[in-house]
């Protein structure tokens, strides 16, 4: 793998990770299952059961696509401009919200898909199987929020090919997009008020969506100088 690719790879999954979408889903869960009267360790055990299923869909999502992209051959340096300049562009969009936020065209979580996420929280009810349902569902229907990110690490990985090496890479950038996660479960473990993590993520969403989209426009640009 290029030397150039480990770094941003990992700083990719550190800026990804600090996403609004992914944290206002979690927030939600866990003050619903408090609010109703669930116990801290069975609150924490859905939480811990919700990131497991985000983490292992997108690796395997990431297991799926990166063979494809590695075997596109003799078009690759069509499909990495073609990419790289869908970086630039909904880096742009990114960067509109920290200005903006919410008029317009967002990346995010469709109407639709988050009213199905608060009828499936709703109807937990106890049952751990459906916080992990929970989280494979939002890690599908967050990719307008953070698979862009994802798609990029993904095309720059691919230059290499699938190896020992990048499934551990692999391993490693979704192990960093939920570590924030695991740190916000901690900290409600610690007794730290929900409602007050919540109203942090709402005041610093502007500047996540600012730092996400310039990660993306230099992504964008990096791919599309890479291979020209």
């Amino acid at each position: 793998m290029d030397n150039l690719t480990i770094p941003i790879l990992v700083g990719a999954a550190i800026v990804d990770s600090i996403n609004p979408c992914a944290f206002g889903v979690l927030f939600f869960l866990l003050a619903y299952l408090f609010k109703n009267n669930n116990s801290k360790k069975l609150v924490l055990l859905h939480g811990f059961l919700y990131i497991t299923a985000v983490f292992l869909t997108y690796l395997l999502a990431g297991l799926f696509l990166l063979p494809f992209l590695s075997g596109l051959g003799g078009t690759s340096q069509v499909i990495y401009i073609f990419i790289g300049s869908i970086l630039v562009i909904f880096g742009l969009l990114e960067i509109k919200d920290f200005f903006f936020y919410g008029k317009g065209f967002s990346l995010g979580i469709l109407p639709s898909a988050s009213k199905r996420i608060q009828m499936m929280v709703q109807h937990i009810e106890g049952k751990l199987s459906t916080s992990f349902i929970l989280g494979i569902f939002v890690a599908l229907v967050e990719l307008p929020c953070t698979g862009v990110v994802y798609l990029g690490v993904l095309a720059l990985v691919s230059l290499s090919g699938l190896d020992a090496n990048n499934f551990l890479l692999l391993v490693l950038y979704n192990f960093l997009f939920v570590l924030p996660l695991i740190v916000i479960l901690i900290l409600v473990s610690k007794g730290n008020d929900i409602e007050k993590l919540e109203e942090w993520r709402k005041k610093h969403r502007g500047l996540m969506r600012l730092a996400i989209g310039t990660l993306l426009i230099i992504m964008g640009a990096w791919m599309i100088n890479f291979v020209i």
